[in-house]
């Protein structure tokens, strides 16, 4: 399924953490209308479309209609001003990343609860990556050849499952269906059943599975990810 424009302001919105309530009103949307329209693959309109790129002057026009090029132009010309933004990839707006190396489905949990018992492995620091939460490695072949066991993840935790899921994106899910927990980097997309989510593999030695929305329990969108190859 082709990402839609929706899906493109969706992580311009996870990018620069602004609350969806406060984008809709910025750029004209009635209060719960743009999750709505993002959750049932509609599209917006020209006049919003005019909007977003009037108020949010850093977003590459480009990216948003045909997600081609980069999402954040580098340099922006402010015209009323004449003031120069800043470069997108200072170290400033790329703090480090915590790395965690874990192996167990129960340090999976404890991550991705509010524990907090969780200690990094290591800090990363990626070029133009922003607002990410932490980064782990990949165990398993699901998503060979895309990612291979021992790259890493970039991540960003999701909250408020049911409005804010982009379908056909990758995620890294913990879901515990009757008693039993497991943990997948899939790609989602939307069940023909109501309330299901498809867990789809890009590796096609693994089979499609469906869960109920309320078994997942813990989210998070894939932002990038780093591959390592050594010879030695």
């Amino acid at each position: 399924m082709a990402e839609t424009t929706l899906q493109r302001i969706k992580q311009y919105i996870d990018y620069k953490g602004v609350r969806v309530s406060a984008f809709e009103r910025k750029i004209g949307m009635s209060n719960g209308s743009f999750a709505s329209q993002l959750k049932k693959n509609k599209t917006i309109g020209l006049d919003k479309l005019e909007n977003i790129v009037k108020i949010y002057s850093d977003i590459d026009l480009d990216w948003l209609l045909s997600g081609s090029g980069n999402m954040i132009k580098l340099n922006i010309l402010e015209e009323n001003d004449g003031r120069f933004y800043k470069k997108i990839g200072k170290s400033e707006d790329n703090p480090d990343i915590p790395l965690y190396d874990i192996q167990t489905t129960s340090g999976i949990i404890d991550l991705f609860g509010d524990n907090e018992n969780q200690k990094p492995a290591d800090f990363i620091r990626v070029p133009k990556t922003s607002n990410c939460d932490g980064a782990l490695y990949v165990a398993g072949d699901s998503m060979h050849p895309l990612l291979k066991s021992g790259d890493i993840v970039m991540y960003k935790k999701i909250f408020n499952l049911e409005n804010n899921i982009i379908w056909g994106e990758m995620y890294l899910v913990y879901v515990n269906n009757d008693g039993n927990e497991s943990f997948f980097t899939r790609y989602l997309k939307q069940s023909e059943r109501e309330g299901y989510v498809q867990f789809v593999a890009q590796n096609p030695d693994h089979q499609t599975i469906e869960f109920h929305v309320s078994s997942i329990k813990a989210l998070a969108l894939v932002k990038g990810f780093v591959r390592t190859n050594s010879l030695f």
